[in-house]
C-alpha cells in the first residue's frame, strides 16, 4: 500500500512539474508575442508618422517658398488713365504734376481736372526718391544713365548686367553702357528724374520715378524746363 501511495505521489509530482513547465513555457511565449506585437505596432506607427511628418514639413516649406509672380504684382496697380479731353487742353503754362510715393501714382492736372493718372515705381528703401518741390531741370528723349547699366564687349554682348559704374570694375575687353532712360525729365542734378522704366508693382528704382512708356511720352510732350513737380510721401 505504501508502495502504491509513493508511486501515485511521484506520478502526481511529475504531472504537476509537467504542467508547471508548460505553463511557464506558454506564459513566456505569450509574453514574447505581446512584446513583439507591441514593437511591431510602434514600428508601424513610426513608419506611418515619419512620411506624414515629412509631407507636412514639405508643405510648410512650399508655403514659405511661395513668391508672388511679377504679373500679379503689376496687376495690383491700377493701369494708367489719360483723359484726352483734359490732356488736349494741357500745356506747359497750366500743367500741375504731383507724385505720391505712398500711393505709387503720378497725377498731371489742370487745376482740379486730372489729365494723367498713372502708376509709378519710385526709389526703393536704400535709394528712396526724395520728396519736396522740384522743377524740370532738363529734358532728354534718349537719355542713358551715367551710373547704372551693363558691361558689354566689342560685339555688343552683355558681359555683366545690372552694374554700377561707381562700384563695379569692367571685365577685361568690356566697357560700360548706361541703362536707357527714354523720355527723361530731370528733377535733381544728382540723377533723379522721371523716365520710362519697369513697374513691378512697388518701389524698386535707384531713386528715379519710373513711368509706363506711353505716359512718359505724353508727359514729356507737355512739360518744359522749369515746370514744377511736387513729390509727396
Amino acid at each position: 500500500m505504501r508502495v502504491h501511495l509513493s508511486a501515485m505521489q511521484a506520478c502526481v509530482n511529475r504531472g504537476k512539474s509537467f504542467i508547471d513547465s508548460r505553463y511557464y513555457q506558454m506564459n513566456y511565449l505569450f509574453r514574447g508575442l505581446s512584446a513583439r506585437c507591441f514593437y511591431l505596432l510602434v514600428s508601424l506607427l513610426f513608419l506611418g508618422w515619419t512620411p506624414a511628418r515629412a509631407d507636412f514639413l514639405w508643405f510648410k516649406q512650399q508655403q514659405k517658398a511661395q513668391v508672388t509672380p511679377p504679373s500679379q504684382l503689376v496687376g495690383k496697380q491700377q493701369p494708367a488713365i489719360i483723359n484726352r479731353e483734359v490732356y488736349d487742353r494741357m500745356d506747359a503754362s497750366n500743367i500741375t504734376v504731383l507724385v505720391s510715393l505712398s500711393r505709387q501714382r503720378l497725377y498731371a492736372s489742370i487745376g482740379e481736372e486730372v489729365a494723367i493718372d498713372s502708376p509709378i515705381s519710385s526709389g526703393k528703401a536704400a535709394r528712396r526718391t526724395p520728396s519736396g518741390n522740384f522743377t524740370v531741370l532738363e529734358k532728354d528723349p534718349n537719355h542713358h544713365s551715367s551710373v547704372y547699366g551693363n558691361f558689354i564687349d566689342s560685339s555688343g554682348r552683355v558681359v555683366r548686367g545690372g552694374v554700377s559704374a561707381l562700384i563695379d570694375a569692367a571685365p577685361s575687353g568690356s566697357h560700360f553702357e548706361g541703362a536707357p532712360m527714354k523720355w527723361f525729365m530731370r528733377l535733381t542734378w544728382e540723377g533723379v528724374g522721371m523716365h520710362v522704366g519697369i513697374l513691378p508693382g512697388y518701389a524698386a528704382s535707384h531713386g528715379c520715378i519710373r513711368l509706363p512708356s506711353d505716359v512718359a511720352q505724353a508727359l514729356y510732350a507737355k512739360v518744359k524746363v522749369g515746370t514744377p513737380v511736387k513729390v509727396v510721401d
